[in-house]
């Protein structure tokens, strides 16, 4: 529930001038406005479910991006019923959107993929909780192979826009007429980096599946094991079940998220040291804190960090 200098659940993840956004709860659009993480960037929502702490912040975010001139597009995905939710409120309200909402609604035949464009890709599962709900797991795309300029050079292929044309995976030819292919000069593709969202669920084999080798997984912690009944009980899980979760999943970095608000500030701690004891490299979720993700090989790369919020 929103409380006074607590916010509700939503993680913005910022790559390449876009945003896509986990979750929409009450208020989101002030924190987003705050960070000022872009209403023009934003992409695709991905709603997790419907319950209120996650998506009822879809009116207000629409509506401010609503006030842009030609904001272009928007993209939700999420649980059946997702996109009557939303027009409901926008016929009910009367809400002024000056562009095109594209919903895409999870079913037994939708396939794994929950959103693709040129530079990510989305795959959802279904979790455990008292209502249906998703989550998600986004992989920035393969990039390609490290450039071998020995072998360019061997190949009489010059420097300048040929090589950058190779290490686009375009196939050239040389001064002297010869086809150079990238498969000539270039390693083997290098992976991109993955990001998990999973919060209302108790412990399902979909976690795993979801969070398997990925970067930085957001996983719901929403009691301390003293209450590991009541976690049970409600479909929660607890901060260690999360980072055994996690561990299993050989997740590089956890964050837990989705807190009850039984707990007070001074009980965070409690909740990284109990997570700690299963996981190496855990953090409890901070309103407004960015977080930069480094490529895998990020010591001999020049890309900018992927960021969340």
């Amino acid at each position: 529930m929103p409380m006074p200098g607590r916010r509700l659940a939503s993680v913005a993840v910022r790559h390449e001038g876009q945003v896509y956004l986990f979750d929409c709860g009450e208020g989101t659009q002030v924190p987003y406005k705050e960070l000022h993480v872009g209403l023009r960037a934003l992409r695709v929502v991905m709603v997790t479910h419907l319950h209120a702490d996650h998506c009822l912040g879809l009116p207000g975010l629409l509506m401010l991006r609503a006030q842009m001139p030609d904001p272009g597009p928007l993209r939700i995905v999420g649980p059946p019923g997702l996109a009557r939710f939303v027009d409901h409120v926008r016929r009910d309200l009367s809400m002024y959107i000056n562009y095109e909402l594209v919903f895409h609604e999870w079913s037994a035949s939708t396939g794994p993929e929950a959103h693709r464009d040129e530079l990510v890709r989305v795959v959802w599962r279904p979790l455990d909780h008292t209502t249906f709900c998703l989550g998600y797991r986004l992989e920035e795309h393969d990039r390609p192979g490290r450039f071998d300029a020995a072998a360019a050079e061997a190949l009489e292929v010059p420097r300048g826009p040929l090589w950058g044309a190779l290490q686009r995976g375009e196939t050239v030819q040389t001064p002297a007429g010869e086809e150079v292919t990238p498969q000539q000069v270039l390693g083997p593709p290098r992976r991109g980096r993955r990001v998990a969202f999973v919060t209302d669920t108790r412990e399902t084999p979909a976690i795993g599946a979801l969070c398997e080798g990925v970067d930085l997984a957001f996983l719901e912690s929403m009691f301390l094991e003293e209450h590991v009944d009541e976690a049970r009980a409600k479909k929660h899980m607890t901060a260690s079940q999360a980072a055994r979760a996690a561990a299993e999943a050989r997740a590089a970095r956890l964050v837990l998220v989705h807190l009850s608000p039984r707990y007070e500030a001074r009980d965070l701690d409690r909740f990284a040291a109990e997570a700690g004891t299963h996981h190496p490299a855990v953090q409890v979720a901070r309103d407004g804190e960015v977080i930069a993700l480094p490529l895998p090989d990020a010591a001999e790369a020049v890309v900018p960090p992927l960021e969340t919020h």
